[in-house]
């Protein structure tokens, strides 16, 4: 599980609430409080200028002499500065609205020291998505630097889930994900798909510049919930994000969330000239798509493209339980690039031999799975299996689950147990086939 940055109160509306901490599938960590980071404020001046602040050697060695983060009302003498180039330095260009200012080389500052060795990762994962994000958002009319949010919301990583429940690249909470066209449910989980999410949050990005004509509002209310925003405007009468921060009816969250993503840019685009010269970028993603059937097998798609299975799970992570999912006549998987020919002839050859029957069945209020197996005459072991289940897995009213039985024995309708009138009579389950 990773943390970034800082735990605050979590905003119950908006595609993610709380960006600066997230968990992955990949570590658990206890919660690391806003009051236990340790920021220390640049001063501020008339004559701030833009710059590419390194801390010279020797000072700032530990984190012991940084000061805890400052109130709110720091943000009232803030100068800030339109960063068109640094002629000390190669141009950077940028597609939104850069500054430069105590707060942005405040984390800049903090990404060099503190959070260095996270911040790499993140760097290193970026060259992996960043093409394929930036192309999506120039195809729906939107500044490619948008990408940077993704930065900050999850570090790139598909599998990013915060306490809030937002998930995914873009951090999109379950509602707000289902609003911009993304399924959410026991069998896949599109916020996590790297091209579908992108897609997601460019059209709600989009409605959000069309409301406020300001991409730091656009932002903010990506973070806060667009509502959010438009009471703090109404409350103060202004449409100046950096006047809104000075009042304290906005979160820190949101009040850093523009300072945060400017210095993750600046970074991102020049590395070496913030100090970051260790780090390997990963190779862009490449991917063709192909349609499957339902209910097929990971493990099937990956034999059929000759690519591992976890290749084929990092192409997929939206699909939850290891097979595309049921009830649906296509589903479009990923496969990694040139390997679509392959895939087309070696499917066809496999899906005989691997062709195992199974039925599907709804959870009903009150059922377990010892019930459940003892129904329908299979062992539990297969059934937690396929259904990427524990015996301790707990099971809810309106899952679907999969019902393997076995390849050698005769398929003979299930009888199911119903009284109509008084009378009992005999119901025969769905009977389909599963490609494992």
């Amino acid at each position: 599980m990773i943390f970034f940055l800082f735990s605050t109160d979590l905003s119950q509306t908006g595609a993610q609430d709380n960006p600066y901490f997230y968990i992955t599938m990949e570590e658990q960590l206890p919660v690391q409080e806003w009051e236990a980071s340790t920021l220390q404020e640049r001063p501020s001046s008339s004559s701030e200028k833009p710059s590419s602040y390194l801390p010279p050697d020797g000072e700032r060695s530990s984190a012991e002499k940084l000061e805890p983060p400052i109130p709110d009302g720091a943000y009232d003498d803030f100068v800030l500065e339109i960063l068109l180039k640094d002629r000390r330095k190669k141009e950077l260009d940028f597609d939104i609205p850069i500054v430069i200012n105590a707060r942005v080389e405040q984390f800049i500052e903090y990404f060099q020291t503190i959070r260095r060795d996270r911040f790499v990762i993140w760097l290193a994962r970026s060259g992996k998505y960043i093409p394929l994000m930036k192309s999506l958002l120039r195809e729906h009319g939107l500044p490619e630097d948008l990408v940077y949010m993704a930065f900050i919301e999850s570090g790139f990583d598909p599998h990013a889930y915060s306490r809030s429940k937002a998930s995914g690249p873009w951090q999109f909470i379950s509602l707000t994900g289902k609003r911009y066209g993304l399924r959410v449910n026991w069998w896949v989980d599109e916020r996590r798909d790297p091209e579908k999410s992108t897609i997601a949050a460019a059209k709600y990005l989009k409605d959000l510049y069309e409301r406020f004509d300001c991409w730091y509002l656009a932002a903010a209310g990506y973070n806060a919930g667009e509502y959010k925003i438009i009471r703090a405007m109404k409350r103060y009468r202004t449409e100046d994000f950096w006047k809104l921060t000075t009042y304290r009816y906005l979160r820190r969250e949101t009040k850093d969330y523009i300072p945060l993503m400017m210095a993750a840019a600046l970074i991102a685009k020049d590395p070496e000239r913030y100090g970051f010269t260790d780090v390997e970028h990963e190779k862009p993603l490449r991917y063709e798509k192909v349609k499957v059937t339902e209910v097929t097998a990971l493990s099937l798609i990956a034999k059929a493209c000759e690519a591992s299975l976890e290749e084929i799970k990092d192409l997929n992570p939206e699909l939850q339980r290891g097979v595309t999912p049921p009830n649906v006549t296509e589903y479009e998987i990923k496969i990694p690039f040139g390997r679509k020919g392959l895939f087309l002839k070696n499917f066809e050859a496999l899906k005989p031999v691997e062709q195992c029957p199974f039925r599907t069945h709804l959870v009903k209020n009150g059922e377990t799975l010892h019930g459940i197996t003892k129904s329908y005459r299979v062992n539990l072991e297969p059934l937690l299996e396929v259904n990427h289940l524990k015996k301790t897995s707990r099971i809810s009213k309106g899952m679907t689950l999969l019902i393997p039985l076995s390849r050698d024995e005769e398929i003979k309708p299930l009888t199911v147990i119903k009284k109509k009138n008084g009378r009992v009579q005999n119901g025969t389950a769905k009977k389909q086939t599963l490609r494992s």
